[in-house]
């Protein structure tokens, strides 16, 4: 049998002096030229070191955009460890989080390739860090040793059920979320279940569940705080909080939207929904996380808007105030659904660059770019969405 016919084995190869040198010279490799690449150095080399080098060079780059270019660059990484890891800057303000509650030592279950392990280390949180996968273990034991935080981590290959966890101050785990089929959308069927995470955080003096950000509100437990994150307007993820009502927690119950960078953080006070009005002369577009947290309602009061629609998530007013949680657009025209109607108004204005956005719409972005074929000198963003239940365009600007 090859030495290097199993992906563990690949895995070691690459962490031997011969494989480092190998990922060494491939670094930076165009994806391009991997194959001119791969035809060379196969000439010296084994053929499946040279595979697994190029293939661990994809990953970091891939992975820079999570982990940003110098850490990526030294550290280790699955086709699914880059998928379902933490990004860093979110890892690093949860674990900010644990250091405010108090929290000196955590146990990671589900720890994967180390993502949040190395964000608790760096804030001075220690780490045990577990997976039952032996080739992620192995490639988050890597990653703790590249980073030089091995004092901090304990890595450990074993099934989450079967670790004591009882002398460690914090509990944090992050589910697996994906299967042989993709993405995993029942809590139920992660691994391991929502349900048995949830009964392991009860046990915790403090603990934080990471779920997908599209969990159900009556799916989240009534003593838990549910935390919806975005990062530079992506939704990322959403955390279930247990026994962290101190320090700035989230008591049980409540609902909260943080916004990164920053934090930007907006608590739920339990409001009626807006009421729906006419269209007036700014556009709030709430942040994903906002929406995901159900706290439109939130961004209405202050700004001193309602809804457009009673089923869409924009808010309208007639004064522009500021807010740290909506985009805000000025709006110059109000049309019915039509493509016609829109490419002679985009005619008439000069537009040449056109941002679509959709809400409440069938029409995808791209193609009705292709319909409108825009030229000419200006900007302008349209919005495909409905107003009181009819479909409609809304062109405006942003503002600031």
């Amino acid at each position: 049998m090859n030495d290097l016919a199993t992906p563990l084995s690949a895995f070691a190869a690459l962490l031997t002096p011969a494989g480092r040198a190998l990922l060494d010279e491939v670094r930076g490799t165009d994806p391009a030229r991997e194959l001119a690449v791969a035809t060379r150095l196969r000439r010296e080399h084994p053929a499946e070191l040279v595979s697994a080098a190029l293939g661990q060079e994809r990953l970091r780059q891939r992975a820079v955009a999570k982990f940003g270019a110098a850490d990526a660059g030294r550290m280790f990484f699955t086709p699914n460890g880059v998928e379902q890891s933490t990004r860093a800057s979110v890892a690093s303000y949860r674990a900010g989080r644990f250091r405010e509650l108090g929290v000196g030592s955590v146990a990671d279950l589900c720890c994967g390739i180390g993502g949040d392990a190395i964000a608790f280390a760096r804030a001075g949180v220690r780490v045990l860090a577990v997976d039952r996968d032996p080739l992620t273990v192995a490639v988050a034991r890597a990653n703790v040793e590249a980073l030089g935080i091995g004092e901090l981590v304990e890595v450990r290959e074993a099934d989450v059920a079967d670790v004591d966890v009882s002398s460690y101050d914090a509990l944090f785990v992050d589910p697996g979320r994906r299967g042989g089929r993709g993405r995993i959308f029942d809590p139920e069927a992660y691994s391991p279940p929502l349900s048995w995470a949830v009964d392991a955080a009860r046990k915790a003096p403090v603990a934080a569940l990471k779920i997908a950000p599209g969990v159900p509100h009556e799916a989240v437990p009534g003593e838990a705080g549910a935390e919806w994150i975005s990062d530079g307007g992506d939704v990322k993820e959403a955390v279930l909080w247990f026994g962290a009502g101190s320090g700035g927690g989230l008591e049980g119950g409540s609902v909260r939207a943080t916004l990164l960078p920053g934090p930007r953080v907006l608590d739920g006070r339990g409001l009626p929904d807006p009421q729906v009005r006419p269209v007036g002369r700014y556009l709030y577009e709430p942040d994903g996380a906002v929406i995901r947290a159900h706290l439109v309602a939130e961004v209405a009061e202050e700004v001193g808007g309602g809804l457009i629609d009673e089923t869409i998530a924009y808010v309208t007013g007639d004064e522009l105030r500021g807010t740290s949680f909506a985009s805000v657009y000025e709006i110059t025209d109000q049309l019915p659904f039509g493509v016609k109607k829109l490419k002679a108004l985009l005619r008439e204005r000069g537009v040449g660059v056109l941002t679509v956005k959709k809400r409440g719409s069938a029409v995808e972005p791209e193609a009705l770019r292709k319909m409108v074929k825009v030229s000419g000198p200006h900007s302008a963003t349209v919005f495909l969405t409905r107003v009181g239940g009819a479909p409609a365009m809304l062109i405006g600007q942003p503002v600031g």
